[in-house]
């Protein structure tokens, strides 16, 4: 089966309540978390800190799944938590595993 990572952006806010959806998720086996920033949402988005600095603060978390589980796990998603603004992207992996 193909894996796959999908990418999800979220806002500070959204962080707590996405990461308790995904750690009671049984088919999430592995996935990272971790503040970063935004670059290229609307002005109307952003405080005004963010607006001088060009950029948002966002929390970026990285899933690894099959394919299928991953559009499974997006359905889920936008029945639980639909139009919280919530970008993603999804991306092959190659290759994934332990270094032993």
């Amino acid at each position: 089966m193909t894996s796959c990572c999908l990418t999800l952006l979220c806002t500070p806010e959204l962080e707590e309540k996405l990461l308790d959806l995904l750690l009671v998720d049984p088919e999430i086996k592995l996935f990272t978390s971790a503040s970063s920033f935004t670059h290229g949402l609307h002005p109307k988005s952003l405080d005004q800190l963010e607006q001088v600095l060009g950029r948002g603060h966002s929390v970026t978390i990285q899933i690894l799944l099959t394919q299928p589980d991953a559009e499974a796990l997006l359905e889920r998603l936008r029945s639980s938590i639909s139009g919280a603004g919530i970008q993603y992207w999804l991306t092959p992996v190659l290759a994934a595993g332990e270094l032993t």
